[in-house]
């Protein structure tokens, strides 16, 4: 790996490991310096460059928060100016979809509290004031989502109903706030340390936009633990969660299961088949969409 030789300190480091995990087109690399640090680096095309320098910057913003987060140390360009590198500190754990079924109900909860919470301090960062209106963005994206999904000639049994419910919802989407959004908020980018703290990994995907649609990937998170579910969405609302809630979270999700498809084709047949199994277990929580609130949800957890 000598293409990383003009990074600075780089030749303190005297173990590089690549990590292959993720949907993430960055290369990601596990090192350990000399003195025993951990680090995180990451690496993508210079082509990249403005987009990875808003990411590392954004991270910057969360100095002052008590999460538990791989912190920016350094950004540049290396291996003669083609690449484009950030780095930043280890989070030492193992991946918490790994984990979540291994620890009883009240572990689960507890820690589902914690990623609630994580979420609302992100959610604290506000969005620039010259974005556009939430509910004029969303709508849009919602009817791109259902062009690409009749045009991609794979069929999800109960999308009628899926659609149906989205159509009838969209005027939730009024006068909606809009955030810092981690991006891709779920069990798949959370890490759990040996200790039993929570870690939250990989804002690569960070955007701006109403905050309540980080919980449209909540599906992978109650596909492991209802209880780690429910318990996030307790942590987030301090137990007070509004109706409003349930009735745009409905929305969001069935918006992904439209998208998902499409999305899924280019890696393939498994993941296809991944992405349709889902939409029936997400059918399934909801009744057919005949209510907002899914089956999984424990209202009271005691």
């Amino acid at each position: 790996m000598t293409y990383f030789n003009d990074i600075p300190e780089s030749n303190n480091w005297n173990m590089m490991k690549p990590i292959n995990k993720g949907w993430s087109n960055d290369k990601k690399i596990y090192i350990k310096t000399i003195d025993g640090k951990e680090l995180l680096l990451r690496i993508s095309d210079i082509t990249q460059y403005e987009n990875k320098k808003e990411e590392f910057e954004s991270l910057k913003l969360f100095t002052n928060m008590d999460i538990l987060m791989s912190r920016p140390i350094d950004f540049g360009i290396c291996n003669n100016g083609q690449l484009v590198y950030s780095l930043l500190t280890w989070i030492n754990g193992e991946d918490a979809e790994v984990i979540l079924p291994k620890l009883d109900n009240k572990e689960q909860y507890f820690l589902g509290t914690k990623a609630g919470a994580f979420l609302k301090q992100i959610h604290r960062i506000p969005a620039p004031q010259s974005l556009l209106n939430w509910s004029e963005k969303y709508n849009h994206k919602i009817d791109i989502k259902i062009a690409n999904y009749k045009a991609c000639g794979i069929h999800i049994h109960g999308v009628d109903r899926i659609i149906e419910y989205i159509e009838h919802n969209r005027s939730f989407l009024l006068n909606r706030p809009q955030s810092f959004q981690h991006g891709d908020y779920h069990v798949g980018n959370m890490i759990i340390t040996p200790e039993g703290e929570l870690g939250i990994i990989d804002f690569n995907r960070m955007d701006y936009g109403d905050p309540w649609e980080e919980f449209n990937r909540i599906t992978f998170c109650a596909s492991i633990s209802p209880t780690f579910a429910s318990g996030y969405i307790h942590g987030y609302f301090d137990n007070i969660v509004p109706d409003l809630f349930f009735r745009l979270m409905a929305l969001y999700i069935a918006t992904n299961q439209i998208s998902s498809i499409p999305w899924a084709i280019p890696f393939g047949e498994k993941e296809v088949n991944t992405m349709l199994k889902q939409a029936q277990s997400v059918l399934k929580w909801y009744d057919d969409f005949k209510t907002y609130i899914p089956n999984w949800y424990i209202p009271d957890y005691v």
